[in-house]
């Protein structure tokens, strides 16, 4: 197999290939039983779909998606949709594996999913995207259910469309069933302290990390690559709650740089304004490849797979890497980070925040009881807790990187449903 460092700039290592690369390494640790790992390494079934949209112009583009369940042996399969234009189904695969996991090292009853359509929602209207939304329900519909599949938002998703996909939802059923979406705006049934609970629950992880390693992170400096949700609501969160400074930022138009910290509030206005950060007054503009490689206390992957690789995995220089964003990290780099001892918070853990809180969600749309935002964030710290709490005990355990450990504590949770289910 090519090393993924000898392939050209533009290309990526495929994403399922490295969620499977981690899962073997996990099983080898704990001398996995073949049988089990023969099925962890599949999903349980796919579905590729075909959706014709009327555009505003009066064409009909077709557009492809997938929805992918991976494993469903500890409940409902949980995960989000994500409008791409470089969407895969490798990439779907990976991440309703990583899904899988994240339920499973949150300890909470879900299995994983996810879903997604090629699509540039960029250069789409309201209009076409309501009608791609409603037509990709139609499509996967089937698959869905409080019971079955609960999708989320993702990537270039918003509540809005999941308020679109819960409405078609419910106009198949020929009832109200909110309940089959997550994310949603709080007027049909959304969680307060859903909006920030990705980034959340990602600071909860660099403040328990930095406490095991006796770091004072008041002060110290903090890169985020990726300025769309999770990226921003981590700037926000990291000044509030930790006292850090941002001092840098990306999008997928450029990044920007002010040593002495960007401030959020001129940030995020500038950002709704242009539809970037660059060109932003109080900053300079810097490489995207350069944000990376900033000497900084935290950096904070948020924005797609593969940003760090063994072409630049040398050249961090942050002490802590928290991967707000799915797989945002190849193996290859997990094993340089590693040797060179940054503490890398993997994704299945850091980022797991939103996923939990979508659970929340689902519990508050079955009892018909919606908590206040105050006892969303208790219980979320308790998740968030807990759950780096039984990785870095893991990780201590088997002498492994955290990522490793994570992937130990899922599988080996996954693992028993399935024994005590029969299937294997």
């Amino acid at each position: 197999m090519l090393n993924a460092c000898t392939l050209s700039g533009a290309e990526k290592e495929n994403p399922f290939t490295s969620a499977r690369a981690q899962l073997d390494a996990a099983a080898a640790v704990i001398d996995l039983d073949p049988e089990v790992l023969e099925l962890l390494r599949w999903p349980m079934r796919e579905m590729h779909v075909t959706i014709p949209v009327r555009m505003d112009d009066g064409s009909v583009h077709t557009f492809h998606g997938f929805r992918v369940q991976y494993n469903d042996a500890r409940g409902p399969n949980k995960g989000g949709i994500r409008f791409h234009p470089d969407e895969t189904i490798d990439t779907v695969r990976a991440l309703a594996a990583w899904m899988t996991w994240k339920t499973a090292v949150m300890d909470i009853p879900l299995g994983g999913a996810k879903g997604g359509v090629i699509c540039n929602p960029k250069t789409m209207s309201p209009g076409e995207l309501e009608r791609l939304s409603r037509g990709y329900i139609r499509q996967v519909g089937r698959l869905l259910g409080l019971e079955k599949d609960v999708p989320a938002p993702d990537v270039y998703t918003t509540p809005q469309i999941m308020a679109w996909m819960a409405d078609e939802y419910s106009f198949m059923q020929g009832y109200n069933d909110f309940g089959v979406i997550t994310g949603k705006p709080l007027a049909i049934g959304g969680s307060l302290g859903r909006g920030d609970a990705t980034a959340r629950g990602g600071i909860i992880c660099i403040r328990e990390a930095a406490g095991m390693l006796s770091i004072d992170l008041h002060g110290t400096s903090v890169a985020i690559n990726g300025y769309g949700n999770a990226g921003s609501y981590a700037h926000k969160l990291a000044v509030e709650l930790l006292g850090m400074k941002v001092v840098a930022v990306s999008d997928s138009k450029g990044a920007i740089h002010n040593p002495d910290g960007l401030d959020f509030a001129s940030l995020l206005k500038h950002k709704r304004s242009s539809g970037s950060v660059s060109g932003f007054p109080e900053s300079s503009p810097i490489d995207k490849e350069e944000l990376l490689e900033l000497d900084v206390a935290v950096l904070i992957p948020a924005a797609l797979e593969d940003e760090l690789s063994c072409r630049n995995a040398r050249k961090i220089r942050a002490g802590i890497v928290a991967e707000l964003a799915n797989g945002p990290t190849t193996p290859e780099a997990d094993r340089i980070l590693h040797e060179r001892g940054i503490y890398l918070l993997p994704d299945l853990l850091c980022n797991a925040g939103g996923v939990t809180v979508s659970y929340f969600e689902m519990v508050q749309n079955s009892s018909g009881w919606y908590w206040e935002e105050e006892a969303v964030h208790r219980q979320l710290e308790k998740k968030m807790t807990a759950a780096i709490r039984a990785v870095h005990l893991a990780a201590e355990a088997h002498g492994v990187d955290n990522r490793t450990a994570a992937m130990i504590v899922a599988i080996g949770r996954v693992a028993e449903a399935m024994t005590l289910r029969g299937w294997v």
